[in-house]
């Protein structure tokens, strides 16, 4: 392959948003056999991708704590637009939104958490990163996924759905903490959020490279608005398939939720295993706290908002085999991030609980 090949492909991130627009005003109301929805799925994918590519150059552009947020900005509309699309379908779907959010926390707090301890344990022994800031994150997480998740199944409503007042009182709230754990994490306590190595050494990671220069980030800014309004548009489309494959397989709706989830968090999960094998847990653990937190924090508030003009109601309380998944979750990441320093036994027990909440959602 000539240089020249080898830098189109490199620039997959600069065409794949506008061959998805085609793509998509092409099957716009149109029947979609497996096959094609399949194609769909893997455009679906790569758009996604791209995506989150160019939030990262635009953050990188305007440098931090702003760059985190247009990052989990990103994320989460792409997670409410395709939560969206799918509630809005002929079909009432009331607790997609629940089903996603807190698949969303169970690949971060479990999945993302687990395999970067497992790949930089068996790498330097032991994995090395600061308890006081992932104390301070597993803390905001499990606040913010226990009043929005589990306490809509306690009150007097009826229902697993929160009272008009409720909601908006669990969404202001939900971002207020939010705004507190980004300014923390960004501006005010930066440096305890800064990786150690393998041997407890501080490594401050200031970006040294030279940042993309305002055209870049201007095309980027274009094409991620343009990735998003695709992506979007081309859930809505193969949502219904996706609903009828998982039903010929015999496994519930309700792990459609889960695909959304998985997908989203595709970047972010290899961003934080490729920090890890770099001996930088600590990034690894702030990439998997901050998408736990921006998926409910942000997302809720969202679809609380979306309420007004929805007519499917939003269900959030959590099932009670998820809230024992959920309580051993927060148990055993509160032990893990104690000791500031975990083996390959404790990433294990993580993956062990994530691949347990993949089979029960399949095979409840």
């Amino acid at each position: 392959m000539s240089g020249s090949q080898r830098h189109g492909w490199m620039q997959w991130h600069r065409w794949a948003p506008v061959c998805a627009l085609v793509v998509l005003v092409a099957a716009w109301g149109r029947s979609m056999p497996g096959a094609v929805a399949l194609a769909l799925g893997v455009i679906l994918a790569v758009t996604v991708l791209a995506s989150v590519h160019h939030a990262e150059v635009v953050a990188a552009r305007v440098g931090e704590p702003y760059g985190s947020i247009i990052l989990a900005v990103a994320v989460t509309v792409l997670e409410v637009g395709m939560i969206l699309m799918a509630m809005s379908g002929d079909q009432p779907r009331p607790t997609l939104a629940r089903d996603t959010v807190f698949s969303a926390l169970m690949i971060t707090v479990n999945g993302i958490v687990g395999l970067a301890l497992f790949v930089n344990a068996g790498r330097s022994g032991m994995a090395q990163f600061r308890q006081r800031s992932s104390g301070s994150m597993l803390a905001a997480v499990a606040t913010v996924a226990t009043l929005t998740l589990v306490v809509p199944g306690f009150t007097s409503n009826a229902g697993p759905t929160f009272r008009p007042q409720q909601l908006a009182f669990i969404s202001v709230a939900a971002l207020l903490l939010y705004a507190l754990f980004i300014t923390t994490q960004g501006a005010t306590h930066r440096d305890f959020f800064l990786p150690v190595d393998s041997e407890g050494q501080l490594v401050d990671e200031e970006q040294h490279a030279q940042p993309p220069t305002a055209r870049q980030a201007r095309a980027s800014l274009g094409l991620l608005l343009l990735s998003l309004a695709t992506v979007i548009g081309l859930a809505k489309l193969i949502t219904p398939s996706l609903e009828q494959a998982t039903s010929t397989l015999g496994i519930p709706v309700s792990f459609v939720g889960v695909v959304i989830a998985l997908l989203i968090l595709a970047p972010e999960t290899t961003a934080a295993v490729r920090a890890a094998n770099r001996d930088r847990v600590q990034t690894s653990m702030n990439l998997a706290y901050g998408s736990a937190m921006a998926s409910i924090a942000l997302t809720i508030p969202a679809l609380a908002l979306a309420t007004i003009w929805l007519s499917t109601p939003l269900a959030l309380a959590l099932d009670p085999i998820h809230i024992a998944l959920l309580g051993l979750t927060l148990l055993v990441a509160v032990l893990t991030v104690v000791p500031g320093r975990a083996t390959r036994l404790t990433a294990g027990v993580h993956l062990t609980i994530f691949v347990a909440y993949l089979l029960l959602a399949a095979v409840p």
